[in-house]
């Protein structure tokens, strides 16, 4: 019996419920997958309150960060990135890990494109850097455009190969040059960019977010004539990850992806 939720706030939105219980009905698994609204500065306490019952948890924000040092033990790559997504019982202890990473470069090949080149990553939070480590390697530069903050340092322990640099928000120039545009906001955030977008545009834009469905930025990037990614592809490709750790189950992703995408759409659909 696989016992799992996904934590965060606001959590009503989330779709992690829907693809875990129909990932596990498919591969004829018992399950209890539920949201639970868990807010920033709680989840200490809420970890405090479960039993070994619990198979582990999915983590949205604000949780990302909160539970690095929560956890008896990091993955590498989550500590890298400074933030994890992944929370899996092992031996009476929580094993925190990402999948975001895997998530992005699943979601990317699966859309039959390839990192290469200029990737330009809008954002310096915790998806953001998940997105930097993902791409480091494979992209030749990684450009960040972000506000003046602290995060810069954060973001450069994330790169250790690509040659990395940061442009100030609305960099016009950095639209036109980038193979791969990846969008890492919050819901909103990239919308006062929309101005800085090019009227046809060359390169793939990737949006990390699913709420609201669709953005306003795929919107207008679709409809000057230029390829997207949506952040349902990030949120089914992270997601079959999570599903293989929690049930040890192996599974064919493309035909999984596949299903859970359709489902998804009809939920998403139906909402709009």
């Amino acid at each position: 019996m696989i016992k799992a939720a996904v934590l965060g706030s606001p959590i009503s939105h989330s779709l992690s419920p829907l693809l875990h219980t129909v990932a596990y009905n498919e591969l004829g698994m018992k399950s209890n997958y539920s949201p639970i609204e868990v807010k920033s500065g709680e989840l200490a306490t809420f970890l405090s309150t479960c039993d070994d019952s619990w198979t582990g948890f999915s983590l949205t924000m604000p949780l990302k960060e909160e539970v690095i040092p929560l956890a008896h033990k990091v993955s590498d790559l989550a500590r890298t990135i400074k933030s994890a997504n992944t929370l899996l019982r092992d031996n009476g202890n929580w094993h925190a890990t990402s999948t975001d990473v895997p998530g992005f470069v699943n979601a990317i090949e699966a859309n039959g494109k390839k990192i290469s080149g200029e990737v330009l990553i809008i954002g310096a939070g915790a998806t953001a850097r998940a997105a930097a480590a993902a791409t480091d390697g494979l992209a030749e530069s990684i450009t960040v455009m972000m506000r003046p903050s602290s995060r810069e340092r954060d973001m450069r322990d994330c790169v250790k190969t690509s040659r990395l640099n940061f442009v100030s928000w609305g960099d016009s120039p950095s639209f036109l040059s980038a193979d791969l545009i990846i969008s890492a906001t919050p819901a909103g955030a990239s919308d006062s960019l929309l101005d800085y977008f090019p009227k046809k545009p060359k390169s793939v834009l990737f949006d990390v977010l699913y709420h609201p469905w669709p953005t306003m930025a795929l919107v207008n990037w679709k409809a000057n004539g230029g390829d997207i990614i949506d952040g349902l592809d990030l949120l089914i490709h992270q997601a079959i990850d999570q599903i293989q750790l929690f049930s040890g189950a192996p599974l064919d992703r493309k035909d999984m992806s596949g299903l859970l995408r359709s489902r998804s759409l009809t939920v998403l659909k139906s909402s709009t």
